[in-house]
C-alpha cells in the first residue's frame, strides 16, 4: 500500500526527491556507515539516550513515537542492511535487506527504555514475520536495535515478559545491535506531519493514547529535574536508573525458603487468603505495595481503599505495565486474574466495580502477595523516585 502511494507521487516530487537522496548521501561518514545527524547526536551527548525500532511503515511509527512524553527527537532511516546509503527504491526493490526504522532519542529521567518498548507492543503485531498492516516485505520486519550494551538486557527481559502473553506462539520481533543506519529521504521525515491524511497502519486512536501516557515511575524525575541545581544531576540520574531496574523473581528453591507457607502457596500456586484475616486489608499508612517476590512496585497506598472485600483494594496500579492482566475461568467463573510482570507472581484479581470517580476498577488483591514499603523507608529501600506518588 505504501510503496503504490510513494510512486504514485514519485515523478510529481521527483526534483524534490533527487534533492532529497543527494543531502542523504551527504550524511554518510567517511566509514559510509552512519549518518552525520548532528542534531540528534548533540541531544543523545547532553545525557539523552537512544533505540532504534522497526515497526513496519516508518511515517505512523514517528509520529507515534513523537508523541511521547519524555522522546525529544525522532528520525527515521534504514537499519542493518547489506549496502550503503540506500534510496528507498534500493530498500523496496534490490533486496538490501534493511528494516524501516525509527532512530528515538529519549529523556531518560522522563521515559525509560521499558515504557518504551512496552509503547511499541502497542502498535506493532509481535508474531507477524515481515509484515505489519498492508505492509509486507522484509523491510516491514520488527527489531530492536540497540547501540548501549546495557539495553540490550532491558529489551531482552522486556521481549520475556511480551512473550508470556503469547504463549504458544514465537515472537518475530529481533534484538540486534544496531550494525548501520541511514537516515531516509528528506519527504520521509515527520511524514503524517506534512500530510496529515496520508497513509497510515497506525490507527488515530493511537497516537491519542500515546500523547496521554506517562512512564508514572518516572514522573517524579521529571518534575524536579526542572528546577534542580547542575551539581544535584548525578544524583537525579542515578534514580532514573533505579527506577529503569528490571525485577525478576529467584528460582522456585530459594521462594520456597524465603517466603511463607501462605506466601508461597498464594504467589505460586494460585491460592486465595482468607478475607479480613490478613496483613493489609485494614493497613490505613502511607507508602507503597511491591511484589513479595521480586520488589517490584505494584500499588500506592494513595490509589488505596476501603472496598468491604477484606482484601487490599485498590483502583489502580503505579504503572499499568507492571501488571499482567489474564483470563481465568477456574472454580466455574470468569474473571481477570492480576499478575506481577516481572516476578510473574499471582496477586488476586480485577473487578469493574471499583469507585465510578477513580475509573471504576477494583484490584483485589492477596496481602501475602504483597511487601508494604512505608514511605519513610522508601528512600533506603531504593523506592525514592516513587516520593511523588504520595503527595
Amino acid at each position: 500500500m505504501k510503496k503504490l502511494l510513494v510512486f504514485l507521487g514519485f515523478f510529481a516530487l521527483i526534483a524534490v526527491v533527487a534533492y532529497a537522496v543527494v543531502g542523504n548521501k551527504s550524511k554518510v561518514n567517511n566509514k559510509g556507515e552512519m549518518p552525520d545527524n548532528t542534531d540528534i547526536l548533540e541531544k543523545v551527548m547532553d545525557g539523552h539516550k537512544e533505540i532504534y525500532l522497526a515497526g513496519g511503515c516508518f511515517w505512523g511509527v514517528e509520529k507515534y513515537f513523537d508523541s511521547i512524553k519524555g522522546v525529544v527527537a525522532t528520525d527515521v532511516g534504514y537499519a542493518n542492511g547489506r549496502i550503503a546509503n540506500p534510496s528507498y527504491e534500493d530498500v523496496v526493490y534490490k533486496n538490501t535487506n534493511h528494516a524501516e526504522a525509527v532512530h528515538i532519542v529519549y529523556d531518560p529521567t522522563v521515559v525509560s527504555l521499558s515504557f518504551l518498548l512496552d509503547m511499541y507492543y502497542k502498535v506493532i503485531d509481535p508474531t507477524s514475520v515481515n509484515k505489519q498492516g498492508n505492509d509486507k516485505g522484509t523491510q516491514y520486519r520488527t527489531g530492536i536495535y540497540f547501540v548501549d550494551s546495557d539495553d540490550e538486557a532491558i529489551a531482552k527481559k522486556s521481549l520475556e515478559n511480551l512473550a508470556q502473553k503469547y504463549q504458544g506462539q514465537k515472537i518475530a520481533i529481533e534484538l540486534l545491535p544496531l550494525k548501520n543506519y541511514y537516515k531516509a529521504e528528506e519527504y520521509h521525515q515527520k511524514y503524517l506531519d506534512k500530510n496529515p491524511n496520508g497513509y497510515c497502519h497506525i490507527g488515530e486512536d493511537k497516537f491519542e493514547y500515546a500523547k496521554n501516557a506517562r512512564d508514572t515511575s518516572l514522573t517524579g524525575f521529571a518534575q524536579n529535574s526542572q528546577s534542580t541545581p547542575l551539581s544535584s544531576k548525578s544524583s537525579i540520574w542515578q534514580q532514573s536508573l533505579e527506577a529503569q531496574k528490571t525485577y525478576t523473581a529467584p528460582s522456585d528453591a530459594v521462594l520456597k525458603q524465603n517466603l511463607s507457607e501462605l506466601q508461597y502457596c498464594v504467589t505460586q500456586q494460585n491460592a486465595t487468603e482468607p478475607a479480613f484475616r490478613n496483613e493489609y486489608w485494614n493497613n490505613h499508612k502511607k507508602g507503597i505495595y511491591v511484589d513479595i517476590t521480586s520488589g517490584e512496585p505494584l500499588f500506592s497506598s494513595k490509589d488505596k481503599f476501603d472496598s468491604g472485600s477484606g482484601w487490599p483494594s485498590f483502583t489502580k496500579p503505579i504503572s499499568g505495565t507492571n501488571l499482567k492482566e489474564l483470563a481465568d475461568n477456574s472454580y466455574g467463573m470468569s474473571r481477570i486474574e492480576v499478575r506481577s510482570e516481572g516476578g510473574n507472581a499471582h496477586l488476586g484479581h480485577l473487578f469493574d466495580d471499583g469507585p465510578r470517580e477513580a475509573g471504576g476498577l477494583r484490584y483485589c488483591i492477596n496481602s501475602a502477595s504483597l511487601k508494604f514499603i512505608p514511605k519513610e523507608d522508601m528512600e533506603k529501600q531504593g523506592y525514592g523516585h516513587l516520593l511523588h506518588l504520595l503527595h
